[in-house]
């Protein structure tokens, strides 16, 4: 029997995201882009409405290929602004714009989007021992600076807490509860 962290409860796709994604870390561009664009998409609502429109959100945004976001156009953030499987917020979709110009233009600079990102925690996963949900906290340091950063550089929808809510999905940090069967696994 797996043991997990409380916050995945019991529905179907919190369970498959928790079980196969959720502190994984991850150092493929595109799915990294992915997470910061769905993170940024979460600002105010809750992840589940996001789990549930991700294939929209794919579909919608070419399987996040920042490359084709980036040469979005005014027709374009019209038709997505249309699209009723994905959040129909006209800041959101145009920070997903410019956040793809910038990721590449930091692809450019580093080599990859992953070696920048992964500079915030010195290439390796920070391993938290949290002993419950309560101990989790929002933002770290560490997200503080990407934050700063990344809002330096001109994206958009990414302060502190959504920073912090990027690493734990692609395994930047390890906040799996103590008592969950994952966090030994990612351990």
């Amino acid at each position: 029997m797996i043991k997990r962290c409380a916050w995945c409860g019991s529905d179907p796709l919190y369970i498959e995201y928790h079980d196969k994604e959720w502190g994984i870390p991850v150092h493929d561009d595109r799915k990294l882009f992915e997470m910061l664009i769905l993170e940024g998409a979460q600002a105010g609502l809750s992840w589940i409405t996001i789990l549930r429109k991700r294939e929209n959100y794919r579909k919608a945004f070419e399987n996040f290929d920042a490359k084709k976001i980036a040469k979005y156009d005014s027709k374009k953030i019209k038709q997505l602004l249309q699209n009723e499987g994905i959040i129909r917020n006209r800041l959101k979709i145009e920070a997903a714009i410019i956040n793809a110009k910038l990721f590449t233009e930091i692809q450019k600079e580093y080599g990859s989007f992953d070696k920048y990102i992964w500079k915030f925690v010195n290439g390796k996963p920070i391993i938290n021992q949290r002993k419950s949900l309560k101990e989790i906290p929002t933002k770290t340091k560490e997200s503080d600076a990407m934050s700063k950063d990344l809002q330096k550089r001109g994206f958009k929808f990414v302060g502190s807490t959504i920073c912090y809510a990027f690493m734990q999905a692609v395994g930047m940090v390890n906040d799996h509860t103590i008592d969950c069967s994952l966090y030994k696994n990612l351990k």
